[in-house]
């Protein structure tokens, strides 16, 4: 069997090589690429005569499946799947198996990183300082005793909910279904509309799909109270981001960090959240650390391995 790594996913050289040592030693081929390339000619020819490939974060469209004639599994080192062909991979009974879980503690630091730097001027400080400035007029908000609307209370939500409750917030929460283990951590359901106008922060944890994307429009944002700070660590199409621009620059809604956007950096030079007032930008690296990455690698391979042994994990519902 042909198994290749289409794409670099953030580990060293040596730790593929060990991955792909281990699948020589069961008997099948392994390649590996080094580079990253959306051309799907190109995708294509990597994938030729391979039945299991492994890809990141990067497009893997319905065209390159269909032309993948030997393909049977795919193992995504990401949590999301709309960057993946799924119509053909359900056409011709492709599994995709993804590595759900490997980014939870990184995502939910950042979130908590990013409402620290929003209250506390953390950015604008160190440029204060940098041009001669004192402390007067940004020492800025405590996230103790403040409210704190996670909307989307799957892992990451939840994990970024304890955090922020050791921070003293009190945390209520929007979601499709309730769980235990949220109710005994003290975390308040409540409905979508009071999530939003009762947040002093909120915190995007949504999966992107049909259902969700453009999730969070105008109207929505029009309901966040003028002053509270916005957070979009999941995917940037759930949001309209050219209305939270607007917001921030009309002075409806007080800050926006924001780690997605509606394409994969670089952003480009017109896009109207570059140009808009009180917001932090980050270029996607959210799922981004040395842990995360070495804890990807190996989901994404033991994917591979569990497949191999004929008892699939991790398997996507397309």
């Amino acid at each position: 069997m042909k198994i290749a790594l289409l794409e670099p996913i953030g580990v060293p050289e040596e730790t593929i090589q060990a991955y792909g040592d281990k699948i020589r030693s069961l008997g099948h081929e392994f390649v590996s690429y080094d580079t990253v390339t959306t051309d799907p000619e190109e995708l294509k020819e990597r994938s030729k005569g391979c039945e299991i490939v492994m890809i990141a974060n990067h497009p893997y469209k319905d065209e390159v499946v269909a032309a993948s004639e030997d393909l049977k599994m795919i193992s995504v080192a990401f949590t999301g799947i709309d960057h993946v062909g799924t119509k053909a991979c359900k056409e011709k009974g492709v599994t995709v198996c993804n590595a759900a879980g490997y980014s939870n503690e990184t995502v939910a630091e950042l979130i908590l990183g990013f409402a620290v730097d929003a209250l506390r001027n953390v950015a604008k400080a160190n440029d204060v300082v940098r041009k001669g400035g004192t402390s007067a007029g940004i020492g800025g908000r405590e996230i103790c005793g403040r409210t704190v609307g996670i909307i989307g209370l799957g892992q990451i939500g939840t994990r970024a909910a304890q955090l922020f409750q050791a921070f003293g917030a009190k945390v209520i929460a929007y979601n499709r279904s309730q769980s235990q283990k949220a109710i005994d951590m003290g975390i308040e359901y409540r409905s979508l509309d009071e999530v939003l106008s009762e947040s002093d922060i909120i915190s995007l944890n949504l999966p992107l799909n049909d259902e969700t994307r453009g999730f969070i429009d105008k109207e929505k944002i029009s309901k966040m109270k003028s002053d509270a700070v916005f957070i979009n660590c999941a995917r940037g199409p759930i949001v309209d981001n050219k209305a939270l621009a607007e917001a921030l620059n009309e002075d409806k809604l007080g800050f926006a960090c924001v780690d997605v956007f509606d394409m994969e950096p670089p952003i480009p030079e017109d896009y109207p959240l570059l140009h808009a007032k009180n917001t932090l930008l980050t270029p996607h690296q959210a799922f981004i650390s040395e842990e995360s990455m070495l804890r990807r690698a190996e989901i994404v391979f033991q994917n591979v391995f569990a497949y191999l042994e004929g008892k699939p994990e991790n398997v996507c519902k397309l």
